[in-house]
């Protein structure tokens, strides 16, 4: 038996409702469902209210994901830190930073009633780098902003640009709202390279060889060419809700 369907068994056992222990555990019952079927894990400050709500000794309800002290994965979990294993430090480090911002979208689940749309809020990134850390700081590294008028829809997070390579789309100190969208030739996006962080406009060509522009052609020196055989690292972290202006030309033949 699992760790949610132990859940679910004990407040079945305390004629508990989830919106009964959702109230307690100050989350939505959609939180406590996503508990017991195993879709999300409680944070820790949830966790042991959930102990004390369901009256109920913590190695009750981990019993069976745990063995002599150790947690027992499950075959996909195992095939997927394998998987893990296998990737380069940067890559990694994107790995993280994506699992990180899922979290912090879980988080905002569970945390805010998305119904009312009003009551919806985003990450807003003090920088791009910061869209890229491994462990982002909540009120040094980003904040959460309430998603009103002004904020297109489908955005999943936002940052704030620093520097005019990107102008006169996207102006230094500005804020780009980004999804994870699938990106296209011609899109923007907020790319990890080789562990940097950068907001470029994307191509890629027939061989597979992928061009990163500044959108400020005066600020040419600052593209970025990555051909299939470099060895270089190329992650991106989501699509810049933008109607960027068409690809350089004669710049894409120079290189």
């Amino acid at each position: 038996m699992t760790f949610g369907e132990r859940v679910r068994e004990r407040r079945g056992e305390l004629k508990m409702t989830r919106a009964a222990l959702a109230a307690q555990l100050g989350v939505t019952v959609s939180a406590v469902s996503n508990y017991e079927t195993g879709v999300s894990f409680p944070k820790e400050e949830i966790l042991l209210r959930l102990f004390d709500s369901l009256r109920v000794d913590p190695n009750t309800l981990f019993q069976d994901s745990y063995q002599d002290g150790q947690l027992i994965l499950t075959g996909a979990e195992r095939q997927l830190l394998e998987d893990l294993r296998t990737l380069p430090p940067t890559s990694r480090v994107a790995v993280r930073a994506m699992v990180d911002a899922l979290c912090a979208c879980q988080e905002e689940a569970e945390t805010f009633s998305l119904s009312p749309a009003d009551f919806r809020q985003i990450p807003l990134y003090r920088t791009p780098a910061a869209a890229g850390y491994t462990s982002p700081a909540f009120g040094e590294d980003f904040d959460y902003i309430p998603v009103t008028d002004q904020v297109p829809p489908g955005a999943e997070f936002a940052v704030r640009i620093q520097g005019d390579s990107m102008r006169p789309y996207i102006e230094d100190g500005s804020i780009a709202y980004v999804n994870r969208d699938p990106l296209q030739n011609g899109d923007v996006g907020i790319f990890c390279v080789d562990g940097d962080i950068f907001c470029k406009q994307y191509y890629k060509d027939p061989s597979g060889a992928v061009f990163l522009f500044s959108l400020n052609r005066a600020c040419s020196d600052a593209d970025i060419l990555l051909t299939p055989n470099s060895g270089r690292s190329l992650t991106c972290f989501g699509r810049v809700i933008l109607h960027a202006p068409p690809l350089p030309g004669k710049e894409t033949s120079r290189w």
